[in-house]
């Protein structure tokens, strides 16, 4: 049975040692350029693969990163936002040859069993999506159990982690002032208290609105998900049929509103302006496009893993805010 190719073949052909050709594999250290360039084109040639397994042993790393979503699977497929962060941290990874291990930990069997394989060694860091406050899972990576980055600021006991945001309470005032200034008076907002970025948003709301920010003009929503908005907007028209805005601080929020007040008759945005936060896929689908706050997801996702690299070699790396803009369409 033919072999596949060893270290010895790649220190032949290569025209150096064993011990240079398992430095490469472990990092390159002090391996002349000329040498690390005779090893790689000699891998190249012969066809070598490294043994992973074998490699791990002697580096101590895994080169694999948990992308840990709190939520059921079924939202990893009905927001889009999930979909564009999953892609991207795989991208980045790639480019520094990590691979990524999807995980979710939306119950209590599951939480378990994802702390279970990451105590395990099985990864090297844990990229943590959807966090929800008072999530017991915060509370051991802020242990330091193994390197984490949340994606947006989590607060509690997972206050500690470094975390890469939006700007989400700026976004808010953003929306919130837009809609002021287009003439509206009567602003409800549905936001989610729970999830990472969610009170953030709500903050910023009221900052604009101030004394006007009344408790029967805000619904607190269970989770970002259309379901979720059509029952709030439901309950914001019970509560306060005048309104004449609502702030939805998801566009998936603010999809189920859309389709709530076109079920009660309401002409968006003559009678009630709209406005969501992502600018994601649905914003662009919904009918009327949806007016919406955009955040840089995709930068998110390149920073995330850019700072939990860092945490992972050791190297300083520190907690990251990026802007939001205002997207401006036909929902208000």
């Amino acid at each position: 049975m033919r072999r596949g190719p060893t270290i010895d073949d790649v220190a032949e052909r290569a025209g150096v040692s064993r011990g240079t050709v398992s430095r490469v594999l472990n990092g390159a250290r002090y391996v002349s350029p000329a040498a690390l360039k005779a090893v790689e084109r000699a891998m190249r040639d012969t066809g070598y693969t490294v043994n992973q397994s074998a490699r791990s042993l002697v580096t101590k790393r895994s080169n694999a990163v948990a992308f840990v979503l709190s939520e059921p699977q079924e939202r990893l497929f009905e927001d889009p936002n999930f979909s564009v962060l999953l892609r991207s941290c795989t991208q980045a990874l790639a480019e520094h040859d990590y691979s990524l291990v999807l995980m979710l930990e939306s119950s209590e069997a599951e939480r378990d069993r994802v702390l279970r394989y990451v105590r395990g060694e099985h990864v090297d860091g844990v990229l943590l999506i959807s966090a929800h406050s008072g999530d017991s899972f915060l509370a051991d990576l802020a242990r330091g159990v193994v390197p984490a980055v949340a994606c947006g600021k989590p607060g509690g006991a997972g206050a500690s982690i470094p975390y890469v945001a939006a700007e989400d309470r700026e976004g808010a005032r953003q929306m919130t002032r837009y809609l002021v200034e287009q003439g509206r008076r009567r602003i409800g907002v549905i936001y989610c208290p729970q999830l990472v970025g969610g009170q953030e948003r709500f903050q910023g709301y009221r900052d604009v609105l101030g004394r006007r920010a009344r408790r029967r003009l805000a619904v607190a929503a269970p989770d970002y998900s259309y379901t979720a908005g059509v029952t709030a907007m439901r309950e914001l028209l019970a509560a306060s049929p005048d309104i004449d805005a609502v702030f939805a601080t998801s566009d998936l929020l603010a999809a189920g509103a859309l389709a709530e007040l076109r079920r009660a008759g309401r002409r968006v945005p003559d009678d009630v302006a709209v406005g969501g936060f992502d600018d994601s896929r649905i914003a662009r689908e919904t009918d009327p496009p949806l007016t919406t706050i955009r955040q840089p997801l995709e930068r998110v996702s390149r920073d995330m893993v850019d700072v939990l690299l860092r945490l992972i070699r050791r190297e300083p790396a520190s907690s990251r805010v990026l802007p939001t803009e205002l997207v401006v369409r036909e929902s208000a």
